[in-house]
């Protein structure tokens, strides 16, 4: 290939990365280096040399847009945290999906790892109040169908909340529901920072016939304000690792006769 045919094909390469900037606030270098071909070196050399003319900001993993920067959700902000053990807990969670499966899928950046594997899976329908989610299951996953729950909109967050989201619970009944809580605290269970947020994860429970928590090791005793449940309440929790085994220990701690969670360890 000349080098007049290369720099044609990197200029293309940037634009449509660009382009893909201006309907979401983020990229990542793995993603972008699947859908164009190409070796995750090139992309970010494509990403520093777009950083150089002014045209985005570098992050750890990839880039976000500059012209959409006040806009950047909170979920967008923490996208490159922890994604080695997020994606680790999404490809374990995965094998708790079969072809055919209606899931109920929570907000959050693990949750969004966990979707990005759906493509291996055939016949899935996602029900979700997250519009991150559902809006990358409608560019990026065909095959896949979304049932998008109503209500209010949590500004800066990009999911709904309030009764009408709660209504659209009551009529469903889903195969599988995977919640993302902030913390898991000891003697306390899963918990959430937002009250209407607790409401819709209580409500995933009623909806679903398998709960599953998924987890990375940094929530573990992190800060939450709100339980939405306890351990006994879900089947199965995936986390990456179990720090100092206190997921464990918590487990084994629930009084005898309690129905107790089984234990996932992506790492294990």
């Amino acid at each position: 290939m000349s080098h007049v045919s290369a720099h044609s094909f990197a200029e293309e390469r940037r634009a449509a990365i660009m382009s893909m900037l201006d309907r979401a606030a983020s990229v990542q270098v793995s993603e972008l280096a699947r859908t164009f071909g190409v070796s995750a070196v090139t992309i970010r050399a494509d990403l520093d040399a777009l950083e150089a003319d002014g045209k985005l900001r570098r992050t750890h993993g990839g880039a976000v847009s500059l012209s959409r920067a006040l806009t950047v959700s909170i979920q967008d902000k923490r996208i490159n945290v922890n994604v080695a053990a997020k994606q680790a807990i999404a490809a374990a969670a995965l094998e708790l999906v079969d072809d055919g499966d209606a899931l109920l899928i929570d907000s959050g950046t693990t949750a969004l790892e966990f979707v990005r594997t759906l493509g291996a899976r055939t016949g899935i329908t996602v029900i979700t109040a997250d519009l991150t989610i559902a809006n990358y299951i409608d560019e990026s996953l065909p095959g896949v169908d979304v049932i998008l729950l109503g209500g209010t909109l949590r500004k800066g967050h990009r999911y709904l909340f309030g009764p009408l989201a709660i209504r659209g619970l009551e009529v469903l009944h889903a195969d599988k529901a995977f919640l993302c809580p902030t913390s898991l605290v000891p003697e306390r269970g899963l918990m959430t920072n937002f009250e209407q947020m607790a409401e819709i994860k209580e409500a995933f429970l009623r909806a679903t016939r398998l709960r599953v928590a998924l987890l990375d090791a940094s929530k573990v005793d992190a800060p939450g304000l709100m339980r939405f449940a306890g351990l006994s309440d879900i089947d199965v929790l995936v986390m990456d690792a179990d720090p100092d085994g206190v997921a464990s220990a918590a487990i084994a701690a629930l009084p005898d006769g309690t129905r107790a969670p089984r234990l996932v360890c992506a790492g294990a």
